[in-house]
């Protein structure tokens, strides 16, 4: 493997976490703003930012699909293999960033 696929999973996990958690900060400050409780609004806005955190990390859903018809119809099972690791990165980090937020909000996402 070379070293720039290994920087692009890193890159990778820290997008998919940076959306999740930037997301949910600014969704409970908005809460906060208009008089809704911060705290649970920022558990809700976790649940629902996970798959936009996997496809923001990922950039699009369009060249997902085309990697991974790439693999499939062209053999090239190496790409196939890539961009199967870059989605589990991006969950990775889509993990820790609810992990976190449940640690701040001392509740289940």
């Amino acid at each position: 493997m070379e070293e720039r696929f290994f920087a692009a999973l890193i890159t990778c996990f820290f997008i998919s976490f940076g959306v999740l958690i930037g997301g949910s900060l600014f969704g409970s400050l908005s809460a906060y703003i208009t008089g809704q409780p911060p705290i649970s609004e920022m558990m809700v806005s976790a649940q629902r930012l996970r798959i936009w955190a996997i496809v923001a990390a990922i950039g699009g859903t369009f060249d997902a699909i085309s990697n991974f018809e790439r693999g499939i119809f062209d053999g090239s099972t190496m790409d196939l293999f890539k961009q199967i690791m870059l989605i589990i990165s991006a969950m990775g980090g889509v993990k820790a960033g609810v992990l976190i937020i449940s640690w701040v909000t001392q509740g289940d996402v």
